[in-house]
């Protein structure tokens, strides 16, 4: 088995068997090539075909938000398969006891189709406006409390959007002081520049559950070019859903079919354009700490920070 992380395939069959318990006979186990921070695996066991997914090691270099952040999934797939259409894959199982490997994993049905990345001869624009109708119905389901909600905790839960932001606001900057890369000054600048506009984040709308990462290798298409698969909801926030359209303007999901499925307008007030400035470098951010901390890449991380303090330029005319 090849990847990132190698397991044994005995150690591999095992996790199955543990999750899926009435698998009997032979089960064929080949990498998703697609994954880029979990270990992922097509696992087929005679007719039932799942995916095994294998987070990383403790040890990985994480943003706050990440670590054991698997542990949220189960609840999530659940919330969306019983309340919407969005096509998301049943979780069998999920393991976090580290008896069978030092890290958590789970096991989940495997949906048809290819990622976009993979697709060709697809109608990408008619792909969009489907994605655009699912997002649209995962942002329909609410929650009383804002922010990281899931069972991996990586913050407490706010009674307010503004509270919560301000929190995964510092908790990113401090994440990107601690890989080295904001001095004391810089911090500062970035936290002060929320508590010049912190105002703008009094979001009165109930929490909407976010994806966070919805991208070309988490969509799904089936033979017939349609949607198949919004997966990979571990990074999912509860909050503005402002936020997730900053992550599609990044990933060039943001386009007039998407907008056109979603059915509802951006929003372009001054405090809007303001708001969306804030979560643009939320998404810009998190890059700083991958580079260095996950990838030992100084250079794409020091590219990052420029593209963030260029931002900082255009949008607050900051020297």
């Amino acid at each position: 088995m090849g990847g990132a992380n190698v397991f044994s395939e005995s150690v591999l069959k095992a996790c199955v068997q543990r999750l899926a318990p009435e698998v009997d006979g032979a089960i064929a186990l080949r990498p998703v090539a697609t994954g880029k921070f979990n270990s992922s695996y097509y696992a087929q066991c005679g007719d039932a075909d799942y995916v095994l997914r294998v987070a990383p090691a403790d040890d990985a270099g994480f943003i706050f938000y990440e670590k054991n952040m698997m542990r949220q999934e189960p609840e999530i797939h659940g919330l969306l398969l019983e309340r919407t259409s969005v096509p998301a894959p049943r979780i069998v199982g999920f393991d976090d006891s580290r008896e069978i490997l030092d890290r958590d994993f789970l096991l989940m049905e495997r949906l048809p189709g290819l990622t976009l990345a993979e697709a060709t001869e697809v109608d990408t624009g008619r792909v969009m406006e489907q994605v655009g109708r699912a997002l649209a119905e995962a942002h329909s389901i609410r929650a009383e409390q804002y922010g990281y909600l899931g069972a991996h905790r990586p913050m407490e839960p706010a009674s307010n959007w503004r509270d919560a932001f301000a929190t995964m606001w510092r908790l990113l900057i401090e994440g990107v002081v601690a890989c080295g890369h904001y001095n004391e000054d810089e911090s500062a600048l970035l936290l002060g520049l929320f508590d010049e506009f912190a105002s703008v984040f009094d979001y009165s709308e109930a929490a909407c559950l976010l994806h966070m990462d919805v991208w070309a290798q988490n969509i799904l298409v089936d033979a017939k070019g349609d949607l198949s698969g919004l997966v990979d909801w571990d990074r999912a926030v509860w909050g503005d859903p402002e936020i997730e359209f900053a992550v599609l303007d990044y990933c060039g999901v943001s386009t007039p079919d998407f907008w056109k499925g979603y059915g509802a307008p951006r929003n372009t007030s001054e405090e809007g354009r303001i708001r969306q400035v804030f979560y643009y470098l939320y998404e810009l951010q998190k890059y700083i700490i991958i580079r260095q901390a996950r990838q030992n890449n100084t250079a794409g991380a020091l590219q990052y920070k420029r593209h963030v303090f260029d931002t900082l330029r255009q949008a607050f005319a900051i020297r």
